[in-house]
């Protein structure tokens, strides 16, 4: 499992270098393995969320079904596997309501609650609100903003979930920023720094001849990385 300095390391990255890197070092999930479709991102100037994923399903549109014993067991239950070791985490929650984002499960308490317990933030598809009063530092990507939970509920935690396209399991490292979000193979995560390295020399080789006043198209097919690594 990847230790605090390979998590030290993936932050000073945005996500779409760590896609380009994850191309290069496990090239067969090359169309795998990310989010597919837009957020809303609370704070794009945060720093990228590197963590474990502590995943959970939700609803709000009807009430849960369960005893009120019932509903406090699972809530409890729920944030025992957000705390749970190795941090940090990054919540990701997949909402099964129809329409999707009916109530919000992330506001003002959420976000400082899920902070406490060790998570830098969030990847859902589901409705944030409290935006203006949002735990300081706690990233969020989300489907949409509204302004209830409804009833919302946790229907099921600890289990595989997918977001916007990214099928995630509990522990999964997961990167993310205001682009959306990426999972990260543990067995990938160390190659990532020098695979970033390696690809950043063929983009400034080819970025740079772009800036000359001489460049032109025969420049720029005598420079062209045939794997197409440079862009």
């Amino acid at each position: 499992m990847p230790d605090s300095v390979v998590i030290a390391s993936l932050k000073q990255f945005d996500t779409p270098t760590i896609c380009n890197a994850l191309e290069l070092v496990v090239p067969e999930r090359r169309a795998e393995g990310f989010t597919t479709q837009p957020f809303f991102c609370h704070d794009p100037l945060l720093a990228p969320m590197v963590g474990y994923a502590r995943t959970a399903k939700i609803r709000a549109a009807t009430p849960s079904g369960r005893s009120r014993e019932d509903d406090l067991s699972v809530r409890i239950g729920y944030f025992k596997h957000v705390a749970e070791a190795p941090r940090p985490t990054v919540t990701v929650i997949e909402d099964i309501d129809n329409p999707v984002g009916f109530g919000a499960h992330w506001g003002e308490v959420n976000s400082n609650v899920h902070k406490g317990l060790g998570s830098v933030g969030t990847v859902t598809n589901g409705s944030i609100r409290d935006t203006d009063m949002w735990a300081k530092g706690f990233g969020a990507l989300a489907g949409s903003v509204g302004p209830s939970h409804g009833w919302i509920h946790v229907v099921e935690y600890g289990i595989p979930v997918e977001v916007h396209g990214m099928a995630v399991a509990p522990g999964d490292l997961i990167h993310a920023d205001h682009h959306g979000a990426v999972v990260v193979p543990h067995t990938a995560a160390k190659a990532i720094k020098d695979a970033v390295e390696r690809l950043t020399k063929a983009e400034e080789r080819l970025i740079g001849a772009s800036q000359q006043d001489d460049f032109d198209i025969e420049h720029l097919v005598a420079i062209l990385d045939p794997a197409g690594r440079d862009h």
